[in-house]
């Protein structure tokens, strides 16, 4: 669509990564604010918020570079591409890993594991939907034929020459679908957050919902890498299911806690 933001010349600033620092610093907004509200440490907060971007930018790209493994070991310069640059990777992948160094770095700043992830759960849905627009943006992560009348046609060469997107075939706006996903479910879960709650609801909630979402939109994804097990799911929906589960794990565990987590009318 508008894979370029500012071009002059040969050089060029690019939507989707704008859209990327945009989405880190309103997911990290939200996220210090709610932080601050129950009582916890904004400057530990918002270093933590710098691990695990970093942790989960170098994991969605892992994760991508394990599913096309065939190509990037055959053509190993792409890994370096500002193709590659602009994918947006996987995010399932970058999710995991930064879940990794979340605890990691929890338990070293001696920050309560649930309490934590609860505020920052309505920041990654929000970071998360701005990212999309991104996606939507370079071009990359595109749906699968359609022939609805909210289907998109790509026409910009400049889309198709950066991330492969294919031109003049409307399409599924799928980056769309998980955007306004996204968007609601950061809504909910600041609704929730603000009400009186047990640790590991927010979290509980987040993983199940977006999970849950993200496993039916992959149906409307174009997908270069094989269907793993020769069955219909790929492999991001496996992953999907898997964090569904823990989500629902967390909800189960949440519920039976005695303490609730009460933040004031408005926070400061």
């Amino acid at each position: 669509m508008f894979p370029k933001l500012i071009s002059i010349g040969t050089f060029f600033i690019p939507t989707y990564g704008t859209l990327i620092a945009l989405a880190f610093l309103a997911g990290l907004w939200v996220t210090v604010r709610l932080a601050k509200s129950v009582g916890l440490d904004p400057e530990k907060i918002t270093n933590l918020a710098v691990y695990c971007a970093l942790g989960g930018l170098l994991g969605a790209k892992l994760l991508m570079f394990a599913f096309d493994y065939k190509r990037y070991a055959e053509h190993p310069g792409e890994i370096f591409s500002l193709a590659t640059l602009q994918a947006a990777g996987v995010f399932q992948g970058g999710l995991v890993l930064a879940l990794l160094f979340a605890v990691f770095y929890m338990r070293r700043a001696g920050l309560p594991f649930l309490a934590t992830a609860d505020a920052f759960a309505p920041g990654i849905a929000i970071g998360h939907a701005i990212g999309r627009i991104g996606c939507f943006a370079a071009g990359c992560c595109w749906g699968t034929e359609c022939d609805r009348p909210w289907a998109v046609t790509f026409r910009n060469p400049d889309a198709s020459e950066l991330v492969g997107v294919p031109l003049g075939v409307p399409l599924h706006p799928a980056q769309l679908y998980e955007m306004s996903s996204e968007a609601i479910l950061f809504a909910l879960l600041y609704v929730l957050y603000r009400r009186p709650h047990r640790a590991g609801m927010i979290l509980g909630t987040y993983l199940t919902l977006s999970s849950a979402a993200r496993f039916v939109i992959e149906f409307f994804r174009y997908h270069e890498q094989a269907l793993p097990f020769g069955g219909p799911l790929s492999i991001t929906q496996w992953i999907a299911l898997g964090l569904c589960g823990l989500g629902i794990f967390v909800l189960v565990r949440s519920s039976a806690g005695r303490s609730l987590v009460t933040p004031p009318v408005t926070a400061s």
